[in-house]
Formats: structure tokens, C-alpha cells, sequence
């Protein structure tokens, strides 16, 4: 298989699976009416929320191309005076150079370039008191987790069919998303397991991917309904939102990969290629989105613009998790026991860590690599299995090789992980299996979240 393929046009005839409810015209459709609150693939991109043709006069409408980057350069600069006000107090003024060193360091973070060097601060010396986060509303296996950008809220999800909104700072339960029986009238809750979870950078919206393959978008604040998302055939198993935008991707059991826009609230298109089920995706900045194909074996870079794609071969076994380092690196894990560190230059692993998280005495085989959590732009990144240790890993010069920094004891399988913005915490998932099944089961094992200070206040 090539490790280049170009895309053809929007209209070519790819092959669907079995129970894809998409007609053979998916690509203009109407909107269901008003008081309908699901979206579908199949919906018209031209035509607004309220079913009718969008004629209405913009305020922009008059505006160049020049003027309006203009206008939001001045926005984006008012911004960044403001954090850095925040930062500073109120009544101090703002260094010129701070501004041009924040908007070098924006630069070169979403070109992919920016590089920082923080993994000789963390030390098991440093590590905090763990805490424990539980509810008995989360009987079961916690999925997913993600946290918000100001890293006072976790949202948790689990085979139960809920969602937790937890306080940091308190360590306590503060809203619930409930399970609750199927109503397509009102939507009140989830119906079947959440395996994915993701908030957009601006905390405005918080999305669930469930196993019925909808896709529910709440208001993370109030923990209200806003929208259903119908298009996948089968279970979602990862959603994820562009930086600093409302573009969502959404991958799932169906071998498919959905784009989606909640400023409109729409359906995009659909990025066909995986021969299995697509088990993770990630994105930053572009619009790129690199996936997992499950026992297809394959990693694949989803160039939108361009409707090309990237393929690469490395795993001997099911791949489980992929997560972006930056722009230009990426690693991913699996039941073959590997870490391997990728470059999107190279088709091929720059680096492999076999057996990263040991043998298991029982089958002799790999201990799987569960989850993976990347300190974005920086050269620490974490691993999860269910060996009883969560690793840190400390990645070489040039992000082309890594080394084992220190273990963190953590018994269950660890299904999901996340650093907060601060870089201070990791936040885990732990549960008594494996958040796609239940192939073993440990009982010793509570189904919590684990809060982990690893730069001890």
C-alpha cells in the first residue's frame, strides 16, 4: 500500500459499509425542520439551521479580505495584552516584548515548530499526594475523560451512559449527564455507553460519542442539551476538536472518519480508507487528523485541505491509541506492546519501545499499551496499560527517540489520560477493563479518576 494517496474528487464512488444509512447523494440534502435537534451527514451545506436558504445581509458583507484580517489580528492582539494583564495584575503594564514572544511562540505552535524542553523538571521526588475522584453514579469502567481549558472542570464518561462534571480544586461531583432510556422528543441524558469525550478550547461546547453511533452535543457550563449528531452507522469511539475552532472529527466501529462544523452546526464530509474500525483520532492546529485503524494495522494523516492522506505501517497487532506530540510527530500504542514515535515524513517508526509496559506473566504476551497522554509541543508524553505502573517518558533531541523517566504505581487498566494546560497534573481513568470490551476483568479494582500532582505545589 502506498504511503501517499491523493484524494479524488468529492463525487467518487467509495465504497460504504453495510448499515451506512448515507443515500448515494450524501452530499445535498435538507435540514430537518426547527424543532428537530438531530443533524445528520446527509444534510445540505448551503442551507441554514432554519431550513431556508441563507440570504441574509452580513455586516461583513462589505468587508475585503485585507480588512478583515485587520480586524482580527487587532482582536487576537487585544487578547493576548489582555492574558498577559492577567497574568502581570491590572495596573501593570504590558512589555512590548512579551507580546512579540507570545505571538512568536502562537506562531511556531501552530507551524509545528515550537519545541519545549520540560521533562528534566519531573522527578518522583516531586510527585503530589494522589487524589481519588468516585461517584456511584460511575458504577462501571470510566472510558473517557477531558478537562477544561482553565483545568478547573473534569468531565468523565463511562460504560455506565454517564457524564460527570467534576471541581479540581474540590475534588467533588459538581453535574450529571444521566443514563437514560431512548426519547428521540427530548434528550436528557445518554442510552448507551460513552466511549469518547471532548470539550473545544473555548469551553463552549462539550461533545460525547456514544456506542448507539450518535453524537451528542451539551453546553459544559449548565450541562443542557444542544444538538444530536446522526451519520455513523456504529459506535464512536473518538471525537476531537480542532484548536482554537467549533471543527469536530469524529471516528467509529464503521471504519469512517466524519468532519463536522458547530458554528453550523453541519455535517462536512466523510473520510473513507480504514479497512477496520477506527479505534482514536487526535488534532491540533491544521486541518489534519490522524487515526488509529484498529487491526488494520494502519496509521493514517488526513490531509482535508488537500483530500489526501498518509499511510503508515508499524504495529504487529491491534492499534489502540494515537495522540500528536505537534505538527510533525506523533506516537501510538497497541496490543503488540509497542510505543513507536512517528514523523510524518516517514512511513516507518523513527523509534520503537517494545514491550514498553513489560511481558504479563499469565499469556506471555505484552502487556497493551491503553492510552497515551502528550504534553503538547513539549517532550514528555505518558503511557497507561494495566500492569499495575503508568509511565513517563522523556523524548530525545529532535523528538526521534525517548527514554524512561519514572513509573507511577496505578493499578487497573488505564483507559484514558490527560496533562492539564499548567502542566502541573496528569488526570487518569482508571477501570476494571478495557474501555472497547471486557476481554479480563480485574475486580480489585475501583472505577475512579486518579488526580496526580506532578509538580508538587
Amino acid at each position: 500500500m502506498s504511503f501517499f494517496i491523493k484524494g479524488k474528487t468529492k463525487n467518487s464512488n467509495n465504497k460504504r459499509t453495510k448499515n451506512n444509512n448515507q443515500g448515494k447523494n450524501n452530499k445535498k440534502r435538507k435540514l430537518p425542520e426547527p424543532e428537530d435537534e438531530e443533524i445528520t451527514s446527509s444534510e445540505d451545506e448551503g442551507i441554514t439551521l432554519n431550513g431556508e436558504k441563507d440570504t441574509s445581509d452580513s455586516e461583513d458583507e462589505n468587508e475585503t479580505a485585507q480588512d478583515k484580517k485587520l480586524r482580527l489580528a487587532k482582536i487576537y492582539l487585544q487578547e493576548i495584552e489582555r492574558l498577559e494583564k492577567e497574568k502581570l495584575g491590572e495596573e501593570d503594564e504590558v512589555d512590548k516584548n512579551l507580546i512579540s514572544k507570545r505571538l512568536k511562540e502562537d506562531y511556531l505552535k501552530e507551524s509545528g515548530k515550537f519545541r519545549s524542553y520540560v521533562a528534566n523538571e519531573y522527578t518522583p521526588e516531586k510527585l503530589g499526594t494522589i487524589q481519588t475522584f468516585k461517584c456511584r453514579e460511575q458504577k462501571n469502567t470510566i472510558t473517557c475523560l477531558c478537562v477544561s481549558s482553565d483545568n478547573q472542570y473534569i468531565f468523565s464518561g463511562s460504560k455506565d451512559g454517564v457524564i460527570v462534571k467534576w471541581n479540581c480544586l474540590q475534588g467533588k461531583k459538581v453535574g450529571i449527564i444521566p443514563f437514560v432510556k431512548h426519547n428521540k422528543d427530548v434528550i436528557l441524558g445518554h442510552s448507551s455507553k460513552v466511549l469518547a469525550i471532548a470539550i473545544s478550547s473555548d469551553d463552549k461546547y462539550l461533545v460525547i460519542g456514544e456506542e448507539s453511533s450518535d453524537i451528542q452535543i451539551w453546553d459544559p457550563e449548565n450541562l443542557k442539551h444542544i444538538k444530536t449528531f446522526r451519520g455513523h452507522s456504529k459506535g464512536i469511539t473518538g471525537v476531537a476538536f480542532k484548536k482554537n475552532s467549533h471543527i469536530l472529527y469524529s471516528c467509529s466501529m464503521d471504519k469512517s472518519v466524519k468532519v463536522w462544523n458547530l458554528d453550523e452546526m453541519m455535517y462536512v464530509e466523510t473520510l473513507f480508507g480504514h479497512q477496520d474500525k477506527v479505534s482514536s483520532l487526535d488534532t491540533l492546529y491544521k486541518d489534519r487528523v490522524v487515526t488509529s485503524g484498529s487491526r488494520d494495522g494502519t496509521l493514517r494523516i488526513w490531509k482535508i485541505t488537500e483530500e489526501s492522506q498518509l499511510i503508515f505501517n508499524g504495529h504487529s497487532g491491534n492499534i489502540d491509541i494515537v495522540k500528536l506530540i505537534n505538527e510533525e510527530y506523533f506516537i501510538s500504542g497497541g496490543e503488540d506492546g509497542q510505543l513507536c514515535l512517528w514523523s510524518f515524513m516517514k512511513k516507518k517508526p523513527v523509534y520503537t519501545i517494545k514491550d514498553a509496559h513489560g511481558i504479563n506473566e499469565i499469556n506471555n504476551q505484552p502487556n497493551w499499551i491503553c492510552s497515551i497522554a502528550t504534553l503538547v509541543n513539549a517532550d514528555l508524553f505518558a503511557s497507561g496499560s494495566y500492569n499495575g505502573f503508568i509511565k513517563l517518558w522523556k523524548l530525545g533531541e529532535n523528538f526521534r527517540s525517548a527514554q524512561l523517566l519514572f513509573d507511577i504505581p496505578q493499578i487497573g487498566f488505564i483507559n484514558s489520560m490527560v496533562f492539564t494546560s499548567d502542566r502541573k497534573n496528569l488526570i487518569v481513568s482508571c477501570g476494571r477493563d478495557h474501555r472497547l470490551g471486557r476481554w479480563f476483568t480485574n475486580k480489585d479494582v475501583k472505577n475512579c479518576i486518579k488526580f496526580i500532582p506532578l509538580l508538587e505545589q
